[in-house]
């Protein structure tokens, strides 16, 4: 009984910050002006242009969800075989960065391309800058998993790969890969989803050339004679969690064995 005292708390918070504002948006989606309708909830789901946003963002997701991990997993790796001292000093530099709010940091990559080098301007408005100004905040968390789970990996199980005659190619593929796969299905985790709802890079970077579908679902609420279309808006955001959902759904199913690691080949 005393233990269930202390999930309180928690029990209250997803109450107050979760089920209340998805109740609300469940609401919106079928209230149009005080009348319960459904109209405009099934025009936005046969809406061709929106289903093909939200493809976007799946596909930049997907695009920044790789280049991290190609990017991170080297470094992640470097990181694990060298001293703790040594590790621990290069991963504070990896993510100061993270200290700063975000909407800053994109802020600061806008000035840089629009302002500091303006020969630079030219990239604001393109999928590639947008592209990399989202490798380069969500990097650190897909090198933060990975690190963790390198770093925990047994070195008697490397060298017995050796000795048995795999070179460092083999050795990797059928002993490292397989066992950093937790590491690695957490950094996909950390990284796809919340690039999937990302609307603060396009909006800045893109420069109103490129948006995503957290973009459009800002439209959504801020138009109609700038009072905002709440059924649309709304109906958009039932998309996007359904879409996140799934994700997480596919994502677990690949880390039932997240706290042991994977298994070798």
């Amino acid at each position: 009984m005393k233990r269930r005292v202390f999930a309180y708390p928690y029990i209250v918070w997803m109450i107050l910050f979760i089920v209340i504002p998805m109740f609300f948006i469940l609401y919106y989606a079928v209230n149009v002006n005080g009348v319960f309708t459904l109209t405009k909830f099934w025009n936005t789901l046969k809406d061709g242009t929106k289903w093909s946003v939200l493809w976007e963002s799946v596909w930049m997701a997907f695009k920044t969800t790789v280049l991290c991990l190609l990017l991170g997993y080297p470094i992640a790796y470097i990181l694990s075989n060298m001293k703790k001292s040594v590790a621990g000093f290069i991963s504070v530099l990896f993510f100061v960065p993270m200290w700063m709010n975000f909407v800053l940091r994109t802020y600061a990559w806008h000035a840089i391309l629009e302002y500091a080098f303006p020969g630079l301007g030219k990239f604001l408005g393109l999928e590639g800058s947008v592209l990399m100004v989202l490798v380069y905040d969500f990097l650190p968390f897909m090198i933060l998993p990975l690190y963790n789970t390198l770093s925990k990996l047994d070195k008697s199980l490397i060298e017995a790969s050796r000795d048995l005659g795999a070179n460092a190619v083999k050795t990797f593929f059928r002993v490292i890969l397989p066992l950093s796969v937790p590491g690695i299905v957490s950094g996909i985790t950390m990284v796809f989803i919340p690039a999937i709802t990302a609307f603060t890079v396009p909006a800045l970077i893109g420069n109103g050339k490129y948006h995503l579908y957290g973009n459009e679902i800002e439209l959504a609420f801020k138009t109609l004679s700038g009072q905002g279309d709440y059924a649309v808006g709304s109906t958009l955001s039932i998309i996007l969690l359904i879409s996140v959902l799934v994700s997480t759904l596919i994502m677990n199913h690949f880390d039932k064995d997240q706290q042991t690691g994977g298994q070798m080949w």
